[in-house]
């Protein structure tokens, strides 16, 4: 019986992992395609000498980026106040955090473009426009992964041996609560990093400059790079939460040699 345990593990992890990385896969072999009867990598040769591929990737790291710091600086005091003078609250808040799961993000978009694109809120231009809208779209992954980091330690007592020691609010949340939940933050900035660097709607109608707009316009024009860009992007994608990640675990092992 155990042994049969064993084997069905063993097969829906493969077929996870074949689910997962076969279409990769093939989109990978179809970028090779971009001469005609040769395996070439032309079509990642062509993609990075446009412009327009590097501007987009590289403002949608810098949007992610943005969003991961906004969301830890509001979403962090308000688990940990909720969680420590406030959890009546707490159904009312988590029932916030949900609601971008439940309104479309084309009907947000465009919410965000009548009510800021006349005085006194005329930023519809501005980039803080579209991070506060990625924020708002991560809210229920950053908001959830702190959350489940503060029920993991007892902040009550953390905070009532700090306060004993002197430590006023914003030593206690930077200093103390925060590197006990390195971990859930990173997982939430993980998921909103991935997000914002899939997301097309707000970058679309606020007229920024992102990866997905700019993947969106290759389909429609040629074949291959599209494919070379899925590929790339993935890649550096990935690259970019392996260096959070690394950074994360720098940081963590710098406090505990501190301790």
């Amino acid at each position: 019986m155990k042994r049969s345990g064993v084997i069905w593990s063993w097969f829906w992890m493969i077929l996870g992992i074949l689910y997962f990385f076969l279409p990769l896969l093939a989109t990978f072999l179809f970028s090779l395609r971009a001469k005609l009867g040769v395996t070439s990598f032309l079509a990642y040769q062509q993609l990075f000498n446009d412009s327009d591929f590097i501007k987009g990737f590289s403002f949608s790291i810098l949007w992610g980026a943005l969003t991961i710091i906004v969301g830890i600086l509001i979403f962090v005091p308000t688990a940990y106040w909720v969680r420590l003078r406030l959890p009546q609250a707490r159904t009312a808040v988590e029932f916030i955090t949900l609601l971008p799961f439940v309104i479309p993000a084309i009907v947000f978009v465009f919410g965000l473009v009548r009510t800021f694109s006349h005085p006194p809120f005329l930023i519809v231009d501005s980039p803080a426009l579209l991070v506060a809208g990625y924020t708002v779209l991560s809210m229920p992954y950053m908001y959830r992964s702190i959350d489940t980091g503060l029920r993991s330690i007892d902040v009550r007592t953390l905070t009532e041996a700090a306060q004993s020691l002197g430590a006023g609010w914003g030593t206690i949340l930077f200093r103390v609560i925060l590197p006990n939940i390195r971990v859930a933050i990173l997982s939430g900035a993980f998921l909103s990093f991935a997000i914002v660097m899939g997301e097309y709607i707000l970058a679309q109608y606020l007229a920024k400059p992102a990866f997905a707009p700019f993947l969106a316009f290759l389909i429609q024009q040629k074949a291959y790079e599209p494919a070379a860009a899925t590929v790339v992007s993935f890649a550096l994608t990935w690259a970019c939460m392996g260096i959070i990640n690394l950074f994360g675990r720098g940081q963590q092992t710098q406090i505990a040699g501190g301790h």
